[in-house]
């Protein structure tokens, strides 16, 4: 017997006051476990749908797809969507995509991988970009509305972080072809990133694993490419240092918060996640700013991290923190006032869940998170109201 996929986001195990407040998208969406044996397939259902006459009674199933390209590169590690607002027709992206970078190569080498790999709305992934050899495609991963997909690398000689290099950011237009690689002393193994998209302007906060800090690196965008008008150390302080399981442990997911003008960062060795404020603006380095959500019973690594449709925070673990063998390749749900909601796992073995995206429709949510150890992505449809 195998089980195929599990979600959860009913608010069941939430406080009576914390379940009267939560939004609809959060209590609408079911739970299911599909199990194949010999006896078929069967699917078992939360019936708490009173609520929601209109909606489908039937889930969307669980869609995994893998991410191996035909050069063999395996763990997936980046995860974006191409949104509505990107430039398609000149190329092969349609909106609605997702894109994943691979970060070992086919010999499991880790900052070694070089590709990334396309994964449509239905149908099997294919190649998007490839790199030169060795590059170490990482996390750091995101599109602009110009029509450039922009990806860290945090690349390694032999595949162990003892030979791990500086990196880059590449800027890849909506065809598939490298057009600029951007190197600074505040570029350090981009581990992560949070792009924010102005228009002829644009962000880039970068988690850099080299030396535990947060770059914000402002750049103007034109029809040629980026360029980088200035870069500021924002955060620091952050546990940083090599590991031969999971290469580096380091701060790495980022969300920002716009309207608050906040930036969230989740630090694995740190096991937490914190906030940086005036992010946007910050003309100093704020340290490792304001703990947020510290729990040694739900997060063991914290790793990538998103925001979901209702505001709450999802963070990925690595399992290289604080493991836990009953709690393997988790993602939790959490509110940014550091109160825990819930959890699932994407695999039964640990060190499983990295990368991570979430994409809103007008009347559907679209979750995508990685499996490193199965080298595929999942894929969750949720309907909102």
């Amino acid at each position: 017997m195998r089980i195929l996929g599990i979600f959860t986001f009913d608010g069941k195990n939430v406080p009576l006051a914390r379940r009267a407040a939560m939004s609809h998208w959060q209590k609408a969406l079911t739970v299911f476990v599909v199990v194949t044996g010999t006896t078929g397939i069967g699917i078992a259902q939360d019936h708490d749908r009173d609520h929601d006459r209109d909606d489908a009674f039937l889930p969307s199933p669980v869609r995994v797809v893998s991410t191996v390209p035909a050069n063999g590169d395996v763990n997936p590690y980046g995860v974006a969507f191409v949104p509505r607002d990107f430039p398609t027709g000149s190329g092969p992206l349609l909106h609605g995509d997702i894109l994943v970078s691979n970060f070992n190569n086919s010999l499991n080498l880790q900052g070694t991988g070089t590709t990334i790999v396309r994964v449509p709305k239905s149908g099997p992934a294919t190649l998007f970009f490839q790199g030169s050899a060795g590059i170490g495609l990482s996390t750091a991963l995101g599109t602009l509305r110009s029509g450039f997909v922009v990806v860290g690398n945090a690349p390694s000689v032999d595949g162990t972080s003892a030979t791990a290099g500086p990196g880059s950011l590449l800027v890849i237009n909506n065809q598939g072809k490298l057009i600029q690689t951007i190197t600074s002393a505040w570029i350090q193994s981009p581990w992560d990133m949070a792009l924010v998209d102005r228009g002829d302007r644009a962000i880039a906060f970068v988690t850099n694993a080299l030396t535990g800090t947060v770059s914000r690196l402002d750049f103007s965008v034109s029809s040629g490419g980026l360029k980088l008008l200035k870069a500021t150390t924002i955060a620091s302080g952050y546990v940083h240092r090599g590991d031969p399981v999971t290469f580096f442990v380091a701060p790495t997911g980022l969300v920002y918060d716009a309207r608050r003008d906040v930036l969230y960062v989740a630090s694995t060795g740190d096991n937490a996640v914190y906030k940086v404020w005036d992010a946007a603006d910050r003309k100093s380095d704020g340290g490792i700013g304001s703990i947020v959500y510290e729990d040694n019973v739900h997060l063991h690594g914290a790793l990538g991290l998103a925001e979901a449709p209702n505001g709450h925070l999802l963070v990925t673990n690595n399992d290289g923190i604080n493991p836990d063998p009953n709690q393997p390749s988790e993602i939790v749900e959490f509110t940014k006032e550091g109160e825990f909601v819930k959890e699932i796992s994407v695999d039964p073995a640990q060190g499983g869940s990295f990368g991570l995206a979430v994409r809103t429709t007008e009347d559907q949510a679209f979750f995508a998170a990685v499996d490193d150890n199965t080298s595929t992505l999942i894929v969750w449809t949720l309907n909102l109201d």
